[in-house]
């Protein structure tokens, strides 16, 4: 997975590749020609006593060292423009494609993992190919070159590259081996210590309300302890490594001088000539050296190849229709015998739900907690596809529909309210770009949410914080509906909206929808009878089946469920009051 992600991110970049193979290139000729020099000078000049040869030849390698300077830098700068593109086009790939999953595939890979695929692993992509460009592009020139050069010094010591250069590759595959199953743990570990973190931060409020700091605390060192372990095993590998190597070259290094030197002796091989012969061991144990460095980076940018390209693999079970339709804009909301059940599970969570929602009229739902009730409404803009039966929008089948049409035609107000960081006006307008302020004040007069924004220091343009947590959660609420409203959509769905308002509140808001909003199928799903008393027609769920339907009048009379809700809201209200 790992070559095949690097070579089809590295594709469209290729005359970069090009350049920092070209100038590594270049770089690896210099630096082993210097060596040939630096044995002539010592042979030709300095043992014979000719200064003008050694100024001569110094010049030249003064030369060659300052173009070898201008290809290092030419070169790492390609690379690095090279992986820092890659690493942007991963992380756009790995985000558009998570925008595209349906919320089984989040909830498969659960969101602090995409997260740390997002980031974190496609990192460890990057620096890989960061390494590669700067690093390692020159280790084959280099070995290559530098053997055949160190061979034309002096074939009789050429043995002792025979043996190091196994001996170097045999030690770094043995621990890069043992290194990759601690490389994996360590990015599952990473997941959840970000899942950790996530919950802590999400939840503060819950901590400190419960005095749960300790045992947040406590969870927190747990999972870093984990992260740890598998960090220190690798990097107890990885200590191993150097020292090793070292000593290998070291020792290659050693034999080449006291073999070299015994061959002087003989007159079987000039000082230069040994000199030049230590200096091409160096170079080329020097690579192995450098690819060492890579081969520590391999084992865990494999893993998060891996990882990402599992996420790129995925599609989502929610999949657009190649002949896909525009939704019409009737906006009926036809569910006919639909069943659904979630992946994995044994029974269905909705059993044969038919209804219809016509456009100028409010339907409600309202049941007991589990009853399926929010469920149902996300079969609507396809956040999960039917099992059985069908859903249809302006009379086409959803399944059919074009999503970015079915998506432009209706307006979800959900169940936890959410802002984005930015303004008041930016998250209005989320929807719908080109509204207006005059049409975001409409909005927010529905809303019953004028007063509060008028009230802000900037107004439109107070600033939000990231989730709405500078505004009360009844603010929050409203923003969330008049965000809806901006959109103008054909179906207007409410999830448990109203729950944070006040009767009061709710009771001016559900006016002004059945004012001002009369163009549109609005779908109510709600705990509180007070909400629908005046829906057109309000259906009674109860272990994911519609048990009655009606209205609220009708419903008091013909529905022990209904009645028995009704009786339950007004005994608690009795009590409350």
């Amino acid at each position: 997975m790992l070559w095949r992600l690097l070579v089809a991110s590295v594709r469209p970049y290729w005359p970069l590749l090009a350049g920092v193979v070209v100038f590594q290139c270049a770089q690896a000729i210099v630096n082993l020609y210097l060596p040939t020099l630096n044995a002539d000078i010592i042979d030709k000049g300095v043992a014979t006593g000719d200064t003008d040869y050694i100024w001569r030849m110094g010049g030249w390698m003064l030369a060659l060292s300052f173009v070898g300077l201008v290809c290092t830098i030419t070169a790492v700068y390609f690379g690095a423009k090279l992986a820092m593109r890659v690493g942007r086009d991963l992380r756009r790939d790995v985000f558009g494609r998570v925008a595209t999953y349906s919320e089984a595939e989040v909830q498969r890979f659960g969101a602090p993992s995409l997260i740390t695929r997002t980031t974190n692993d496609v990192q460890q992509v990057q620096m890989l190919v960061v390494m590669t460009c700067t690093m390692f592009m020159t280790t084959p020139f280099t070995l290559i070159g530098g053997i055949a050069l160190a061979i034309e010094q002096d074939p009789e010591l050429s043995w002792i590259m025979a043996v190091a250069i196994p001996l170097l590759v045999v030690i770094v595959l043995l621990i890069v081996w043992r290194m990759v199953p601690h490389f994996r743990r360590m990015q599952t570990r990473i997941d959840g210590i970000n899942r950790v973190l996530r919950e802590q931060l999400t939840g503060i409020r819950v901590v400190r309300a419960f005095v749960r700091e300790p045992v947040e605390e406590e969870r927190f060192a747990d999972a870093n302890a984990l992260v740890t372990e598998s960090a220190l095993k690798a990097g107890r590998l990885m200590a191993a490594m150097f020292p090793l190597v070292l000593f290998v070259v070291n020792a290659g290094s050693a034999a080449v001088i006291w073999f070299g030197g015994y061959r002087i002796d003989a007159g079987e091989m000039q000082v230069g000539a040994l000199t030049a012969f230590l200096s091409y061991l160096a170079q080329i144990l020097f690579s192995v050296v450098m690819a060492t460095f890579l081969f520590v980076l391999v084992p865990r940018a494999a893993v998060a190849a891996d990882r990402i390209g599992e996420v790129l693999g995925t599609e989502s079970t929610v999949q657009g229709d190649d002949a896909a339709a525009p939704v019409p804009s009737t906006g009926e909301v036809v569910f006919d015998r639909v069943t659904f059940t979630y992946p994995g599970a044994e029974q269905p969570v909705l059993s044969d739900i038919s209804f219809t929602a016509r456009r100028g009229t409010t339907t409600a739902i309202i049941g007991s907690t589990g009853a399926g009730k929010t469920t149902l409404i996300s079969l609507i803009p396809r956040l999960h596809d039917v099992s059985e039966g069908s859903v249809t929008v302006g009379g086409l089948d959803v399944r059919r529909a074009d999503l970015e049409s079915l998506w432009s035609r209706i307006g979800l107000v959900p169940q936890r309210p959410y802002l984005f960081a930015g303004t008041v006006g930016s998250n209005l307008r989320y929807g719908r770009e080109e509204a207006t302020d005059e049409e975001l004040w409409s909005a927010l007069a529905i809303a019953q949410g004028e007063d509060f924004v008028r009230a802000m220091p900037d107004q439109l343009d107070t600033p939000v914080a990231q989730g709405g947590t500078t505004v009360s959660g009844g603010q929050r609420q409203r923003l969330s509906i008049a965000r809806a409203l901006v959109r103008e959509p054909d179906v207007l769905i409410f999830d448990d909206s109203f729950s944070a308002l006040d009767t009061a509140t709710d009771a001016r808001l559900r006016a002004a929808l059945a004012r001002d909003v009369t163009d549109a199928t609005v779908i109510v799903v709600a705990q509180r009878v007070s909400s629908i008393v005046d829906a057109d027609l309000i259906l009674v769920m109860e272990d994911g089946r519609i048990v009655d339907r009606g209205t609220h009048a009708q419903l008091l009379e013909t529905s022990p469920t209904y009645q028995e809700i009704v009786s339950t809201q007004m005994r608690a209200e009795e009590v409350a009051g």
